[in-house]
C-alpha cells in the first residue's frame, strides 16, 4: 500500500515566485541604486569646496544639512561634507554669483520609472495574489474554503497495490475483529446481495481497544482485501488555531471520499475531536472542537454508505466520546481490538519472525506464556530486540536465549553493567527475590517460578522473580488474589526474617499489593462489610484503568483500614512461611548469591528436599516482583 502523492499545487509556485521578484527587487534597490545615483560624483574635503568657491570654477551648488553638491564649469559634479559652524556659507555663495537654489543631480526618467515601480511594487504583487486565489477557489466550487489550503482535509491517500497490499493473514492476534471486518470488505465486492435481501452496511465502524493492539493494521487490511482507496488522518489533524477550518477540513474529507468512491476513510484517535459536548470553556458559543465534531455529524447524515464509502475511526478512549457520535446511523458498529490472549501471542511472535534467522531452539509457545498482557507492538518489538541482541552477540541466528532476554528487556528494562552493589547489598536483594519465590512456590494457589535474578535493571529494579503460567487465566478467586498479595510481600518478609530490618526495594511491591487489596474491597466485591457494593469506578480502562472513588468520606476511611488489615494479614502469612522455611531461604539465597541468575528448575530443585506446607504449587495467572 503506497501513499498518493498530491499533485503540486500552482499557488505554491505562484506565491514562490512572487517572493523571489519581490526580494530580488529590494536587494536590487538596496545594493545597487544608490552606487548608480553617485557615479561620476567626485568626494573632495571643504577646503577644496571653498577654493573652487573662490576661484569663480563653481556654476552651481545644492546645500544639504550633511553633505554639498556641487558642479564646476565643466559640468563634473563634487560632493563634500557639509560643516554646520560655517554660517557664512550662503553670504559667499552669493558673493561669488553661484547659483545655489537649484538641484544639481535631478533624477532622470529611468529613476523616476524605477522609483514608481519600487513603491507599488508590493501592492501590485499582493493584488494579482488575491485575485488568483480567489479565481482558483471559485474554479473548484468551494466558496467557503479557506485561503492558503487550509480547508482541505490533508488526508493521506493510499493506493492499494497488489503486491504490498496488508491482509488479513499479516493481522495476528484478532480473529475475532477480522470476523467482524469481514463483512465490510464482502459488501464492498458484493455490494449487490446485500441490496437485494435489504441490508445496509454500517455507515461507520468503531475500533476500540488498548494502544498497540493493530486498530490501525486492521483498518488497512481491510482496504487490502476489498482493493479500494484508502484515506487515513488523524483527529488532531482536524483541529487549527482559526476558527472553523477543522470543519472545512472534514468537508474537504467527505468531498474527496466521495470522488473516490467505493473507499475507506480511517479516523485515527477520534476522540480528540469527538469528545462529549458539556458546553465547558466555549464562552457561550462552540469551540472549534465541537465545530469540527457537528460538521462530521452532519456529513455522516449526508452520504449515502451505498455508494461504498466506509468509515472506519480508531480510539481507545471510547467512554469520552459523544453519544451522537456513537448512535445507530453513524458508528453503527463497535468491534473491540483487545489484547491477544496466549494463543494470539504465539501467533503475533511467529508472523513478526518470519523474516528473521532462527535457531532450532526457538520455541515461541515459552515466550508467549511469559508475556501476558502484551500488545502485539510489544510482541513485535521483542522479537526485534531479539534480533538485535543475537547481532550484538555476533550469532547467525535468534535463540530461545535471545528471546528470554528480549523479554527480560521489555519487563525490566536492560542489564545495568555500570551499577555494582556491594555485598552486603547483594545479600539483601538475594534473600529478598528469593522470598519472593518461596512464598509463591509453597502457596496453593500461586503460578510456578520462572526464573530469579539479581541483576540490576535499567528501570530501577535491582532483580526480580518471575512466574509464568501455561495458559491464560480469566477468573481470579478471593484465595488467589490474596496469594497474590502474600507473594507481593514476601521480599520485605525475608528482609525482616533474616536482618531484622528494612530496606527501600520493596516500593514497587507495595504499591502492586495496596492496588490489588483495594480492588478487593471496592471492585470486586470480596468484603464482609461492604459486600457487593461498587465503591469505586474504573476511567479509561484502556489506558492504565485508574479509578476514582464513588462514596462519602467516612466510607473512604473505612476502605483505607480494611486495605490496611488485609495486606498486614498477608504480610504476617508470609513471614511465618520464610520463618518455617528458613534453612531453605539461607540455602537458595547463596545459590543465587553466586550465580545472580537461576532458573525456575533449579529453584525447584533445591526446594523439593525441604517439607512443604499442605498443598502443591498450582499454576496460576503469571505475576512479577520487582526489587
Amino acid at each position: 500500500m503506497q501513499e498518493t502523492k498530491s499533485p503540486k499545487d500552482p499557488r505554491r509556485s505562484l506565491w514562490a515566485s512572487y517572493a523571489v521578484i519581490f526580494v530580488l527587487v529590494l536587494l536590487f534597490n538596496a545594493l545597487f541604486m544608490p552606487a548608480f545615483s553617485r557615479m561620476g560624483v567626485r568626494q573632495v574635503d571643504y577646503g577644496t569646496f571653498l577654493q573652487m568657491l573662490e576661484g569663480g570654477e563653481l556654476t552651481t551648488v545644492q546645500l544639504d544639512d550633511t553633505e554639498i553638491l556641487f558642479a564646476d564649469t565643466d559640468n563634473q559634479l563634487y560632493s563634500t561634507n557639509a560643516i554646520p559652524q560655517d554660517m557664512e556659507i550662503v553670504n559667499r555663495l552669493e558673493a561669488a554669483g553661484v547659483k545655489f537654489d537649484k538641484i544639481v543631480n535631478q533624477p532622470g526618467l529611468l529613476d523616476t520609472l524605477l522609483n514608481i515601480v519600487l513603491m507599488f511594487l508590493p501592492l501590485i504583487l499582493f493584488a494579482t495574489w488575491i485575485n488568483h486565489m480567489v479565481r482558483k477557489r471559485m474554479a473548484e466550487g468551494s466558496p467557503n474554503s479557506m485561503l492558503f489550503g487550509g480547508g482541505r482535509s490533508g488526508a493521506k491517500q493510499y493506493v492499494v497495490e497488489e503486491s504490498e497490499a496488508i491482509r488479513f493473514a499479516d493481522v495476528a492476534g484478532e480473529d475475532e475483529a477480522k470476523e467482524s471486518l469481514q463483512e465490510i470488505v464482502d459488501f464492498l465486492h458484493s455490494p449487490k446481495k446485500y441490496e437485494d435481501i435489504g441490508a445496509k452496511m454500517p455507515k461507520g465502524v468503531m475500533l476500540v481497544g488498548p494502544p498497540g493492539t493493530g486498530k490501525t493494521l486492521l483498518a488497512r487490511a481491510v482496504a487490502g482485501e476489498a482493493g479500494v482507496p484508502f484515506f487515513s488522518i488523524a483527529g488532531s489533524e482536524f483541529v487549527e488555531m482559526f476558527a472553523g477550518m477543522g470543519a472545512s477540513k472534514v468537508r474537504d474529507l467527505f468531498k474527496q471520499a466521495n470522488e473516490k468512491a467505493p473507499c475507506i476513510v480511517f479516523i485515527d484517535e477520534i476522540d480528540t475531536i469527538g469528545k462529549k459536548r458539556d458546553g465547558a470553556g466555549s464562552l457561550g458559543g462552540n469551540d472549534e472542537r465541537e465545530q469540527t465534531l457537528n460538521q462530521l455529524l452532519t456529513e455522516m447524515d449526508g452520504f449515502d454508505a451505498a455508494k461504498g464509502v466506509i468509515i472506519l475511526a480508531a480510539t481507545n478512549r471510547p467512554e469520552s466520546l459523544d453519544p451522537a457520535l456513537t448512535r445507530p446511523g453513524r458508528f453503527d458498529r463497535r468491534v473491540p481490538v483487545e489484547l491477544p490472549d496466549l494463543k494470539g501471542r504465539e501467533e503475533i511472535l511467529r508472523l513478526h519472525a518470519q523474516k528473521v534467522k532462527l535457531g532450532p531452539d526457538c520455541d515461541f509457545a515459552v515466550v508467549a506464556r511469559m508475556t501476558p498482557g502484551a500488545s502485539g507492538a510489544e510482541l513485535a518489538n521483542i522479537v526485534n530486540e531479539a534480533a538485535l541482541g543475537a547481532v550484538r552477540h555476533r550469532r547467525l541466528a535468534v535463540t530461545q536465549g535471545d528471546l528470554q532476554e528480549a523479554v527480560d528487556t521489555i519487563l525490566a528494562g536492560a542489564q545495568k553493567k555500570n551499577q555494582i552493589l556491594n555485598d552486603k547489598e547483594r545479600s539483601i536483594v538475594a534473600y529478598h527475590e528469593v522470598g519472593h519465590a518461596m512464598v509463591a512456590a509453597i502457596q496453593t494457589h500461586s503460578a510456578p517460578v520462572q526464573k530469579i535474578t539479581i541483576v540490576p535493571r535499567t528501570s530501577g529494579a535491582l532483580g526480580f522473580t518471575m512466574q509464568v503460567d501455561q495458559g491464560d487465566q480469566v477468573l481470579l478467586s478471593k484465595e488467589e488474589l490474596l496469594d497474590k498479595i502474600a507473594t507481593f510481600t514476601g521480599g520485605r518478609a525475608a528482609e525482616e526474617v533474616v536482618f531484622g530490618s528494612v530496606t527501600t526495594g520493596a516500593s514497587n511491591d507495595i504499591e502492586q499489593a495496596t492496588k490489588l487489596a483495594r480492588a478487593m474491597i471496592t471492585r470486586y466485591g470480596m468484603s464482609d462489610d461492604f459486600d457487593m457494593v461498587a465503591l469505586e469506578t474504573v476511567n479509561n480502562q484502556y489506558l492504565g484503568g485508574d479509578a476514582s472513588l464513588a462514596c462519602s468520606a467516612q466510607t473512604a476511611a473505612d476502605i483505607d483500614k480494611q486495605v490496611v488489615a488485609l495486606v498486614r494479614r498477608q504480610h504476617e502469612k508470609a513471614r511465618t512461611i520464610l520463618r518455617e522455611n528458613r534453612a531453605k531461604l539461607d540455602e537458595i539465597a547463596r545459590y543465587l548469591y553466586e550465580k545472580e541468575t537461576i532458573s525456575g528448575e533449579e529453584f525447584m530443585r533445591i526446594l523439593s528436599a525441604t517439607p512443604q506446607l499442605p498443598g502443591a504449587a498450582d499454576e496460576q495467572a503469571p505475576s512479577e516482583s520487582k526489587q
